[in-house]
């Protein structure tokens, strides 16, 4: 019997998730895969920012709460911004996840050019405790698909996260994105049969994720996913 209330579970929930995560009952969700800010200030050429990716204070809360709300023997798979990478792996280890693998994901176009062409994102596989070996291991390497940033301006592919939901959760499993942006991993979550919880504190992305979730399931309708 699942610990989470209703109030939860296949919902899409506008807040400050640590503050959300809080009224959350403890290992409550099977598996968390989220893309949080990067801490690089980002800005989009079309100027678009993201919100709380110029300051670091909600990394540690965020996380702890992230370990508290998994349960034990679970993964939670989260990108990261690899020149914040100390920021990341002190919370994470301050919040006691063990890092048990690294993805990445190659693109076929540079997402900026500096002292070099950017080509991949990158996540890390933690554990809570002890988990076991998933029953059909993922590549560490795997290709991306462009989204073009439409509804989102750091949007991921639905497929790419399917994969990860796929091999990281069980069926019927309760998937938790405490920075859900325009909901690609609560859709990945649905499409791979599983529930989930997605917040996000911007309204405009908490909006499109819930209208993305209460549209049925018609890969014509939403072909930049």
């Amino acid at each position: 019997m699942s610990l989470l209330p209703d109030e939860f579970r296949d919902r899409v929930l506008h807040g400050d998730c640590v503050q959300v995560m809080r009224g959350m009952p403890s290992a409550s969700v099977d598996f968390i895969l989220t893309d949080p800010p990067y801490l690089v200030r980002y800005r989009s050429r079309t100027g678009q920012t993201i919100a709380n990716d110029d300051r670091d204070g909600w990394l540690e809360p965020a996380f702890a709460e992230m370990y508290r709300v998994l349960k034990p023997g679970s993964f939670c798979a989260s990108f990261y911004g690899w020149n914040a990478a100390d920021k990341f792996i002190g919370a994470w280890r301050k919040a006691r996840f063990r890092i048990v693998g690294h993805i990445v994901f190659r693109k076929r176009y540079a997402s900026s050019v500096r002292y070099f062409r950017h080509q991949h994102e990158q996540a890390y596989v933690l554990g809570k405790g002890d988990v076991a070996f998933p029953d059909e291991p993922l590549p560490d390497v795997l290709d991306w698909t462009y989204t073009g940033n439409r509804l989102h301006p750091t949007q991921k592919p639905v497929p790419v996260l399917r994969e990860l939901v796929t091999s990281l959760s069980k069926p019927n499993a309760i998937v938790l994105d405490p920075f859900c942006g325009s909901g690609s991993t609560l859709l990945a979550a649905r499409e791979a049969g599983r529930s989930y919880v997605g917040i996000e504190l911007d309204a405009k992305h908490h909006n499109t994720a819930r209208l993305r979730l209460n549209t049925p399931i018609r890969p014509s309708l939403w072909p930049y996913r």
